[in-house]
């Protein structure tokens, strides 16, 4: 007879995590109201009269935010790579062809699920760390021949944002094209109107300008993708978890796909209804006057932004390292001295610091303006700390 395992000698988790809760002011997951944090501890039947009263609530509160009056509102069990497959999965057939606009690396992650549906993805690649050019992507859809275009509206890996989306969307239309959009960080921080401005998929994650939990997205389908593309399709996605028309019997038929993550998405109704409650308009000068503030901050210590003005991402912001300071050994300072997380990048010498749903609260930039400066100083960089805490003052106070 073989010899049984013995169990592992496990620490309780306290003995792991930090003495005292980190501030996350990265790219994501960013801070919960505590509200969030309350609704994403109970756990109720997901086949439910209250599940179902919660469901009817967050798709209610979910159009208002995509601005649609779609009926094809759902939640994805996963991070927001989950409802972007979702949306190639369905939108995306075998052989189709796909211009995806790319300036950055999640642009390039819908070219690779797109291959991975066996479509025909076309790259359109932007020059380095600028948004979209609109006459680029019009000479390319001229002579494409194209059933789908895919882009971000803010590209986190770089810090790039592409302004003109509303110009982009209303060219895949007029070339007969869907256009399914990545606003993952996006979402709820900026304008984004998916009725008016005819986009056929969009994708969010909870994690970031929701303010909710890591684990639990969004996904909106327009009424035109939903009846060209998914309600009368013959073959079957190459997913079954993700299966739209399967989806769909859950969050609008109060039937079984499979057992629905009940805490998280009563914690997305919670962000949901917080954001409803604050408005959007309210939300989006909260959140451009706490960028703005922050870069001016940064930029009075010394210290150069990544991306031009006219290109630039408000939702993350880039810091371009200076040469002889390691952009890890300031990371590790200002979480293990100042209990506050920032995030690196994808093999760029920047750091990137989150303006997204709770981030964007002057307490937290306070803070966090104070440990980076006080951090890069102690890596060895030559900074003007006090000028740029008093330029985050003047631009919060005006």
């Amino acid at each position: 007879m073989s010899e049984s395992l013995s169990p592992p000698n496990i620490v309780p988790l306290e003995q792991i995590l930090p003495d005292e809760p980190l501030l996350m002011m990265g790219a994501g997951p960013v801070p919960i109201p505590q509200k969030v944090a309350a609704a994403n501890s109970i756990v109720i039947n997901h086949l439910g009269d209250t599940m179902n009263r919660a469901i009817e609530q967050v798709k209610d509160m979910s159009r208002y935010v995509f601005q649609t009056r779609s009926s094809h509102v759902m939640g994805v069990s996963g991070p927001g790579s989950a409802a972007m497959e979702m949306a190639i999965a369905n939108l995306v057939m075998p052989g189709s062809r796909v211009l995806c606009i790319t300036n950055g690396y999640f642009s390039q992650r819908l070219a690779e699920m797109s291959r991975r549906v066996r479509a025909e993805p076309t790259i359109l690649e932007m020059p380095k760390n600028q948004g979209v050019d609109v006459e680029l992507v019009e000479r390319e859809l001229q002579r494409g021949h194209y059933d789908v275009v895919t882009m971000v509206q803010g590209e986190t890996s770089n810090t790039v944002y592409n302004r003109h989306l509303e110009q982009i969307a209303q060219l895949a239309k007029r070339y007969g094209c869907l256009i399914i959009v990545d606003a993952v960080c996006t979402l709820s921080t900026m304008p984004l109107e998916m009725d008016n401005w005819q986009v056929d998929a969009i994708i969010t994650g909870g994690q970031k300008g929701l303010s909710s939990i890591p684990g639990v997205s969004l996904l909106a389908f327009s009424e035109e993708a939903w009846v060209r593309k998914i309600a009368n399709r013959q073959d079957l996605p190459y997913h079954w978890c993700l299966d739209a028309q399967l989806a769909d019997k859950f969050w609008n038929q109060k039937s079984y796909h499979y057992t629905a993550p009940v805490s998280g998405i009563l914690a997305l109704h919670e962000a949901l209804r917080l954001v409803c409650e604050e408005t959007l308009p309210n939300r989006f000068r909260r959140h451009l006057r706490c960028s703005e503030a922050l870069q001016a901050g940064l930029e009075a210590m010394g210290l150069d932004l990544l991306i031009e003005k006219q290109h630039r991402l408000n939702s993350v912001i880039g810091i371009i390292v200076p040469d002889h300071v390691s952009a890890d050994a300031v990371r590790a300072d200002m979480s293990c001295v100042h209990k506050v997380e920032i995030s690196g990048a994808f093999g760029l010498n920047i750091l990137r610091i989150g303006q997204m749903g709770e981030q964007s609260r002057a307490h937290n930039l306070f803070r966090t303006l104070h440990a980076f400066g006080s951090s890069m100083r102690k890596c060895g960089a030559k900074l003007d700390l006090p000028a740029g805490m008093a330029e985050l003052e003047r631009v919060l106070s005006n």
